[in-house]
């Protein structure tokens, strides 16, 4: 499946009145989860930018970032792990999982942003969150594009040292399955979803919110504990940048175009735009119906 695939059909389940979130969610699993390694890499290579067309907070969005879950999942099978989707969102981990041949349990959560979204802090990333989540399983796991991290100092940093949440890229993920670097009777991936607590242990207390911990030494420690030479990792996530540039080139086109068919409004047009924008008349029933209730 490529992405505008899943895309279409991410947008068509959203347009079915009849068909409803939990069906809709199946139907994209269902589909996911019959991906092999090679099918599923171009999904995993462009899920964690959400395009620009999908209306913000629509059912579009939502379905979009339970296909994310559903992707972050098969992502885990495919290494050699047993992965499920939560049903329910609500102060919970996304995903869940076990290995089969250690003794460990993991929680998981994908995120994914938009290119044009800006002043991301702590609470978009959740991390706090995910060491509650994470319960009596041994590891906790957010993945995010790599890209999308903070590039300075950050509290996230910290907390996800203090809380040992491992934080890794979608491009991590992308370089295990293109090289076909699953778990094993000699490849534990623990050591990578353990990568925090190597960090804290590395770290002095004044760093513990620099990018450098998990920029550098993060991606470094992840070439130490799978064998690889050194640089590689690093190496492999800066050959992503072309293709982001080329998602965000296309994302730009997108917002041009846009422009251009606002600048022939008429004049009426306009003003209908923008009050439909704005949701005023949503808002005036909002406020009667609630001061009717009074």
């Amino acid at each position: 499946m490529n992405y505008q695939t899943l895309i279409k059909l991410v947008n068509t389940l959203a347009n079915d009145d009849g068909e409803k979130f939990a069906a809709s969610s199946n139907n994209i699993q269902e589909k996911i989860f019959n991906l092999s390694r090679e099918g599923i890499l171009p999904l995993v290579k462009e899920i964690g930018t959400i395009p620009e067309y999908i209306p913000h907070d629509s059912t579009a969005e939502k379905l979009y970032a339970k296909a994310a879950d559903i992707v972050l999942a098969r992502c885990f099978q495919l290494l050699g792990l047993r992965s499920t989707v939560n049903r329910e969102r609500a102060n919970t981990a996304d995903v869940t999982g076990k290995s089969d041949i250690y003794p460990y349990t993991f929680v998981a959560d994908a995120k994914v942003f938009r290119l044009s979204r800006t002043a991301k802090n702590q609470k978009d990333f959740k991390v706090k969150s995910m060491a509650d989540w994470r319960g009596d399983h041994d590891y906790s796991i957010l993945v995010c594009p790599y890209y999308q991290y903070p590039k300075t100092r950050s509290q996230i940093y910290g907390q996800a040292l203090d809380g040992n949440i491992c934080l890794i890229g979608w491009e991590h993920l992308a370089y295990l399955l293109e090289n076909e670097m699953y778990e094993t009777t000699k490849r534990n991936l623990a050591y990578v979803w353990n990568l925090s607590a190597e960090l804290s242990q590395r770290t002095i207390h004044a760093q513990r919110n620099d990018d450098g911990n998990f920029i550098v030494q993060g991606n470094a420690l992840i070439d130490l504990f799978l064998d690889l030479p050194e640089g590689e990792i690093e190496k492999y996530i800066g050959s992503q940048k072309k293709g982001l540039v080329q998602r965000g080139k296309s994302e730009i086109t997108y917002w041009k175009n846009i422009k251009k068919g606002i600048a022939s409004y008429s004049r009426e047009q306009a003003i209908s735009e923008l009050l439909s924008a704005l949701k005023i008349d949503e808002k005036i029933i909002q406020i009667t119906k609630f001061i009717s209730s009074l």
